[in-house]
């Protein structure tokens, strides 16, 4: 399961109308190789739901995630800072060994 903070959620509700996109619009998380450690986070708005998503909601929030990312992701916490260090979204990943300095990407 992925879960959401109040912060992330406020974040993405504003984002989300702010850009113009509806209700139909889901939060879609998914892992992809690269960055200082190896793996890369990518957070997108989708509307498109595959069959091989699998799909979680708290406070409201649809999170879709790929299969292949899900193994990476489980446990997982979307926060959002907006503090004098930096800004944006975060991931609280227990399943990372080590994460970069930007906290964009990280290593199993």
């Amino acid at each position: 399961m992925i879960t959401v903070t109040d912060k992330a959620k406020e974040k993405i509700l504003l984002l989300k109308s702010e850009s113009g996109f509806s209700t139909a619009h889901n939060i879609r998380v998914s892992v992809k190789g690269g960055g200082c450690s190896g793996l890369m986070y990518d957070l997108d708005f989708d509307e498109t739901i595959s069959p091989t998503d699998e799909v979680f909601e708290d406070k409201e929030i649809k999170i879709l995630v790929d299969k292949k990312s899900l193994l990476y992701l489980l446990g997982t916490v979307l926060d959002f800072t907006d503090g004098l260090n930096g800004k944006g979204f975060q991931f609280i990943n227990p399943n990372a060994s080590r994460t970069c300095g930007c906290g964009e990407s990280f290593a199993v």
